[in-house]
């Protein structure tokens, strides 16, 4: 109990003298993570509208890797990143310039993606396929075009939408084994919460391991509530 007042005592010690390292941990977290969520997003939604709206063969067995994809070990997408970037790696070998190189925050941005795009792509798909049918019925009699139908289903599937960017978010903010695997967890290159909680717990300082899971928690409660907060006035519009 000790070193749980510890470590909270030490956190809020850590934000207010503003701790460089402990600023660039969290900087680098964020924008890891919010890069990778915003691909994510980008790929993610417009997919799972697709799903949700069309019908075609073999559209079972691509939401069943999709559904698959949303349970899938991050520790495994860190093995398949990490041996398809390594040197000997399909993609390692062709030396492109724009393909991520190992132990690189872009490495860990890629790892990322992987994990939290199954996330945003089958709760869309959820949300998109809650909708009433209808709404799409009275569009099209109004002449709608696919695009046109598409975004007012959306529109109205929006907090399904918010709801699966949290958990995109969520997913990878709080991730550990991947991104270790692919970014090597180098001091002020790719260290970030999770990874340097692992390794303060490793070499023993608790208080410090403690202070640095308080700062993700708070981290991660703060941008939930931001988008609490957004999907409350979506509410509110209704």
């Amino acid at each position: 109990m000790a070193e749980i007042w510890q470590g909270l005592v030490q956190a809020f010690q850590l934000l207010v003298i503003r701790d460089p390292a402990v600023g660039e941990i969290v900087w680098l977290s964020l924008k890891v993570s919010g890069v990778a969520l915003f691909f994510s997003a980008v790929l993610g939604v417009p997919l799972g509208v697709f799903m949700g709206l069309s019908r075609f063969t073999g559209r079972r067995l691509v939401v069943a890797l999709l559904y698959t994809g949303m349970g899938f070990p991050p520790v495994v997408v860190g093995l398949f990143v990490f041996l398809m970037l390594s040197r000997s790696g399909p993609l390692g070998q062709l030396g492109w310039p724009f393909i991520p190189t190992l132990f690189t925050p872009t490495a860990m941005v890629a790892a990322q993606s992987i994990i939290s795009f199954p996330l945003v792509a089958g709760f869309t798909m959820a949300a998109v396929m809650g909708v009433d049918p209808q709404l799409r019925r009275q569009v099209q009699s109004l002449g709608a075009t696919r695009l046109q139908t598409a975004l007012a289903i959306l529109s109205e599937a929006r907090v399904g939408v918010i709801v699966s960017i949290i958990a995109g978010f969520g997913s990878i903010i709080s991730e550990v084994g991947a991104v270790m695997m692919v970014g090597g967890n180098i001091e002020h290159k790719t260290r970030m919460l999770t990874t340097a909680i692992v390794l303060e717990t490793r070499k023993g300082n608790f208080d410090l391991a403690i202070a640095l899971g308080v700062i993700l928690l708070g981290l991660a409660f703060i941008t939930n509530l931001a988008v609490l907060r957004l999907q409350g006035r979506t509410f509110d519009e209704r």
